[in-house]
């Protein structure tokens, strides 16, 4: 059967790489629309020229044209079997928008995934996330060992104290993300809490969330995930 399935979730509740796990399991494409985007980039028909000068002008693509995005990746043939959408849908309009598109095709909506976090930790897994020159993944408060990190002042004051991690054996400086700053980190937190409430809410009275507990361990939420989707498949 196709499989189409909706993960969603805060930041630093591990979305991108339960999704990873369930392309890689079920043989399903990983769509995220901010990878659509950027790939419009690289493009040069007339539906990604639009997006472009939208994207170009400074204001949100509208749901229309993300809607046209979406469905331009669900007709190519690697998503004839369902894809896991992550970043998709972003408010309600889209969620129906996508329920009319599955239903006019003979398809559906299987499921929300929805990992739930608290917004404290959720914080703490974002701000605290640092990157090694060979791609080890560290954070401060969780998987710290041999760090050490300061906060470092500007000499002249022309930005607020940053987080300097650095590896206590090498003396390596860990890479941190531009937008792991924590007024980024707390603006995304509420853009998700404000928009994604109504989605849960719809989904809800649709029957179609799956609640999964994102503070356990990655392979403990994966194994809940695999448990779900083999049940409704």
């Amino acid at each position: 059967m196709a499989l189409y399935l909706v993960i969603m979730g805060v930041q630093g509740c591990g979305k991108g790489t339960q999704a990873a796990f369930i392309s890689e399991e079920y043989g399903i494409p990983h769509v995220s629309t901010g990878d659509l985007f950027r790939a419009m980039r690289t493009r040069t028909d007339e539906l990604a020229q639009r997006v472009q000068d939208i994207i170009n002008s400074g204001i949100l693509v509208p749901d229309d044209v993300t809607n046209e995005v979406l469905k331009d990746r669900l007709e190519q043939d690697d998503a004839a079997n369902g894809v896991i959408l992550d970043g998709y849908p972003r408010n309600v309009e889209q969620a129906k928008w996508l329920g009319e598109y599955l239903e006019s095709n003979g398809k559906e909506l299987n499921a929300v995934l929805l990992l739930g976090l608290d917004f404290y930790t959720a914080f703490k897994r974002a701000f605290g996330r640092v990157k090694a020159a060979d791609g080890t993944q560290y954070n401060i408060f969780t998987n710290n060992e041999g760090l050490e990190w300061v906060a470092e002042d500007h000499p002249n004051g022309d930005y607020p104290p940053r987080l300097i991690v650095t590896n206590k054996e090498t003396g390596e400086k860990l890479e941190r993300r531009i937008d792991d700053e924590a007024l980024s980190v707390i603006k995304r937190i509420e853009t998700y809490r404000q928009s994604t409430a109504p989605l849960i809410g719809y989904y809800g009275e649709n029957g179609r969330t799956l609640s999964f507990d994102a503070s356990q361990s990655i392979d403990e939420v994966g194994k809940a995930i695999k448990k779900a989707i083999d049940e409704i498949k």
